[in-house]
């Protein structure tokens, strides 16, 4: 249940994102964004722990500012896979929605998912 919360909760601030950064992030409905959540979703669970462990030295010696660029990567893949519903227009914008989303969810979930457990 928490998953498709956690799905749910990312499609709603890829839209959000999509809004604030006009030209750069595109999403076209909310299905698509709930399928690039989900797929983003996918590639977390699957590709970025791979990513992680092959980026460890250059991950430590940034202290730990290097997994932005892999959460940025994983944001590139799902613009891949997505194609046209779901667009990134470069490099840095993919770092700027993954530290927006990076910090949106640590503030979601330690006030929202944090409470649910009290």
């Amino acid at each position: 249940m928490r998953w498709v919360v956690g799905i749910l909760i990312n499609a709603i601030l890829f839209i959000a994102i999509a809004g604030f950064l006009d030209e750069a992030f595109y999403v076209s409905n909310f299905g698509a964004a709930v399928g690039a959540s989900a797929i983003l979703s996918i590639l977390n669970i699957l590709v970025r722990p791979i990513l992680i462990i092959l980026t460890l030295p250059i991950t430590l010696v940034t202290l730990g500012l290097f997994l932005f660029v892999i959460n940025a990567f994983t944001l590139l893949i799902t613009d891949n896979i997505m194609g046209k519903s779901f667009e990134i227009s470069s490099f840095g914008t993919a770092i700027l929605v993954a530290f927006i989303m990076s910090v949106a969810n640590l503030v979601i979930q330690k006030f929202v998912f944090a409470r649910s457990k009290e």
